[in-house]
C-alpha cells in the first residue's frame, strides 16, 4: 500500500455519506481515515496525518465550521488543505473561507467532483510558502 495519491480525512456524522465518499476516495487510491465529528478529527488528525480534510458543516459536538478554525490555529494543522463538503449556504462559504477553508463541494455531490477537488488540494499542498514549495514534484500526475 504506497498511498501515493495521498491520504484524506473524511469527517462527517452521516456514516453513509462517509462511506461513500471513503470508497470514491479508496478507488482513486487515496488512502482514508474517517471521523464522526469535528471533536474526533480533531483526536486523531495529528496521527492520521492527512493530505486533506474534507469537513462537513453541521455535526454534533463541534462543528465543520469551527473544526476548519482550530485546525487552522494549530501550527501542526495550519497548512493541511480543508474542504468543506456540505449543503455550502452562503453563510457556510463566508464563514469557511474567512477560517481558511481552501475548497467547497455543495451535497448531494458527484462522485468526479469530489475527486477533482481533493486531487486539486492534494497537490497544492497548502499555501504557497517561504521556504521551498513541496508541490513542485507533481507534474507527472495531471492524467486522469
Amino acid at each position: 500500500m504506497s498511498g501515493a495519491s495521498g491520504r484524506v480525512l473524511v469527517v462527517d456524522d452521516n456514516r453513509v455519506i462517509r462511506q461513500l465518499i471513503r470508497v470514491n476516495l479508496e478507488l482513486e487510491g487515496f488512502e482514508v481515515v474517517t471521523a464522526a465529528d469535528g471533536a474526533e478529527c480533531l483526536d486523531v488528525v495529528h496521527q492520521a496525518a492527512p493530505d486533506v480534510i474534507t469537513l462537513d458543516v453541521v455535526m454534533p459536538r463541534l462543528d465543520g465550521l469551527r473544526t476548519a478554525a482550530r485546525l487552522r490555529a494549530d501550527p501542526r494543522t495550519s497548512r493541511v488543505p480543508i474542504a468543506i463538503v456540505s449543503a455550502c449556504t452562503q453563510y457556510e462559504m463566508d464563514t469557511g473561507t474567512a477560517a481558511g477553508v481552501d475548497g467547497f463541494l455543495a451535497k448531494p455531490f458527484e462522485p468526479a467532483d469530489l475527486i477533482r477537488l481533493v486531487r486539486r488540494l492534494c497537490h497544492q499542498e497548502g499555501p504557497p510558502s517561504l521556504d521551498g514549495r513541496h508541490g513542485a514534484g507533481h507534474a507527472g500526475h495531471t492524467l486522469g
